[in-house]
């Protein structure tokens, strides 16, 4: 444990584990998706075709989300079309006795197109992972009969996992039933959980978690239309209610000002009446600041609107949520580079196994494009994950495979390893790949490979396959955090001008809720960024940790900007042009530091007592923000 006041280590970074709740549902759905396939090709006495269905129940569930069916299956329909594209490409390759020079080929511009359509998006990512996972493993595992039965035997096992998260008309009309309603709970009790650490210092911390649950809300909302369902238009109302009332509990945990438990509490009660429970009695209350007036008026918005009495929100149209849209269009300069590196890496990696004897040389490629995937965090921490994962993956199936060889019993866990997916990737990396790893040598077993002897090599594999990566993909490439983290940091400061510049334009809630919306969306990724490099080795660390005021001081700008526009609104302030001018000047100079390459060498100001209601909000934060970019 470090020392108060002094940095954790990269090393402490890497190793932290997350502690998400355990999500039942798509747990019980991964093992019976499993389960069945591999159970039915046992009982059929096609075990062979039952494990490719069961991959594909796998690629499915990799790809499983509590979500809206809207949602739900253009993403596993995506992801698992890729996959059993790529199958179809690696069992032709086999099937027509390709050279190892032809092989290679193909495969490096398999791999191209895979790392051009993840950095697409969310979507795009594990599409394109899958797309090369699955060429690699066709290029590589024994052939079924007939060779092309393996695509549509991955189809069917994860149109089976689909089939098994559709609503069932007994339980389709409750609201606990509706993901939807489930997330915009989950955003109330955060919220309330905001507003009872006020002015505490676990008030940034809960502020995070806010704009987190937040995110995943504005994620499994459409886009509206005029033919939208009154449940969902209900829906969208209180989403946008909260917004307001987020808004204006970030201006008090900016000013560090608590409110009444009583009225910390409300959220929770309204997050239970959107479940079903009756609404709860508005506490009894006198705000007597502008920053508390503001988060009353939000509140009652927010409470008649759960219980559907007439409200005016006053919010402009929502911007379309996330997964909605390309982060990078297919072959634009960014997608391009990372189809190159992926690419390179695929290439060194067949030119290492065509000269190393190797039993499965499939299982390289593979580690390749699974530490490649963009969204899972620094490159060098998967690396380093995936190979200690591995090694506790392989003693375990070493352990399993040395007890019994009953394939009953190993059906029953590897249906176990699979269930345990939609948790252990919210975990760590290095725990997902310790599960995955024993179900995908137990399915190889199933497959016809030969037993235990087979299995420590897969150690070496992952070794080689994380080697490359680290080498091509991470040391020699052209890309370090910089790169990731300064523009990430210049669309959080973009996002936060506009914000104040709509703020200062405009006396009522309308498009600045939000342009507050995008604006801590784009300082959470930043943040994201950040602690990804921090959990990489010096000098990517050490940079990562010199951004790390600036994006707090980002973070705690936002809340200072909604607790302005409560005096402007509810306090009688008008906009000073002097104190906007100096915030907006602060901005541009961060901006120009992100861009140069240049982080903030100035103090970090914490604020450690209540703001006074009478001076202006934006003037401490032009203080605080002059404070860190001082020379």
């Amino acid at each position: 444990m470090s020392a108060p006041g002094r940095p954790r280590g990269w090393w402490a970074h890497a190793a932290r584990a997350d502690r998400p709740p355990v999500p039942w549902v798509l747990v019980i759905r991964a093992a019976i998706g499993m389960l069945t396939p591999l159970a039915l090709g046992l009982l059929g006495g096609r075990l062979d075709l039952g494990v490719y269905a069961g991959l594909g129940a796998m690629h499915a569930t990799m790809n499983d989300r509590l979500e809206p069916t809207a949602l739900r299956v253009p993403r596993i329909a995506g992801a698992v079309t890729a996959s059993a594209l790529g199958m179809l490409v690696g069992a032709a390759l086999q099937h027509a006795g390709a050279g190892t020079l032809t092989a290679g080929a193909a495969l490096t511009l398999v791999a191209f197109a895979s790392g051009a359509l993840s950095a697409t998006g969310p979507r795009g990512s594990g599409a394109g992972m899958l797309l090369l996972v699955s060429a690699a493993l066709g290029a590589g595992m024994p052939l079924s009969h007939p060779w092309w039965a393996a695509p549509p035997m991955m189809l069917l096992g994860a149109g089976y996992v689909l089939l098994l998260g559709l609503p069932h008309r007994a339980h389709a009309g409750h609201p606990d039933a509706d993901p939807r309603r489930r997330a915009l709970a989950a955003a109330l009790r955060a919220l309330g959980a905001t507003l009872a650490d006020l002015g505490t210092p676990a008030g940034p911390a809960s502020r995070q978690l806010l704009t987190a649950r937040l995110n995943q809300l504005q994620d499994l909302l459409p886009p509206a239309h005029r033919q939208e369902a009154e449940p969902v238009r209900q829906l969208r109302r209180l989403y946008e209610a909260v917004l307001g009332a987020t808004e204006t509990a970030g201006g008090l945990l900016w000013a560090r000002r608590p409110v009444p438990a009583e009225v910390a509490a409300l959220p929770g009660a309204l997050a239970d009446a959107v479940l079903g429970a009756p609404p709860p009695r508005y506490p009894d209350w006198h705000p007597d600041t502008p920053a508390l007036r503001a988060l009353d008026t939000a509140l009652r918005a927010v409470a008649d609107t759960a219980a559907g009495r007439p409200v005016v929100l006053g919010t402009a149209p929502a911007p379309p949520p996330d997964p909605w849209r390309l982060r990078a269009r297919l072959l634009s300069p960014g997608s391009a580079r990372y189809g190159l590196r992926v690419a390179l890496c695929i290439a060194v990696a067949g030119v290492v196994t065509a000269g190393v004897p190797l039993s499965r040389s499939y299982w390289v490629p593979m580690t390749v494009a699974f530490v490649l995937k963009p969204d899972l965090g620094s490159v060098f921490q998967r690396a380093v994950s995936r190979s200690v994962g591995t090694v506790l993956g392989v003693a375990v199936a070493a352990a399993v495979l040395s007890v019994t060889s009953s394939q009953w019993t190993l059906t029953v866990i590897a249906a176990l390893c699979v269930a345990l997916l939609p948790y252990s990737v919210g975990v760590h990396y290095g725990l997902n790949a310790a599960v995955m790893t024993p179900m995908a040598l137990i399915l190889v077993q199933f497959g016809g490979e030969p037993g235990t002897e087979e299995l420590w090599p897969r150690v070496l594999d992952t070794a080689l396959g994380s080697g490359i990566v680290l080498l091509f993909g991470y040391l020699l490439w052209p890309e370090r955090p910089r790169h990731r983290i300064e523009p990430k940091l210049v669309a959080a400061t973009t996002a936060v001008r506009a914000y104040l510049t709509a703020v200062v334009a405009e006396p009522e809630p309308l498009a600045e809720v939000w342009l507050r919306r995008t604006a801590y969306r784009a300082l959470a990724d930043a943040r994201q960024e950040v602690r990804h490099g921090l959990t990489e080795p010096p000098p990517n660390g050490r940079l990562a940790e010199q951004w790390l005021p600036a994006t707090a001081a980002l973070e705690r700008l936002g809340g200072a900007v909604a607790a302005y526009g409560a005096q402007l609104r509810y306090g009688g302030r008008s906009p000073d042009p002097t104190e906007v001018d100096r915030v907006l000047d602060a901005l541009d100079r961060l901006t120009a530091a992100a861009r140069d390459h240049r982080p903030p060498s100035g103090p970090a100001a914490h604020p450690t007592g209540p703001h006074d209601p009478a001076l202006s909000v934006l003037g401490r934060a032009a203080t605080e923000l002059d404070t860190l970019l001082a020379p």
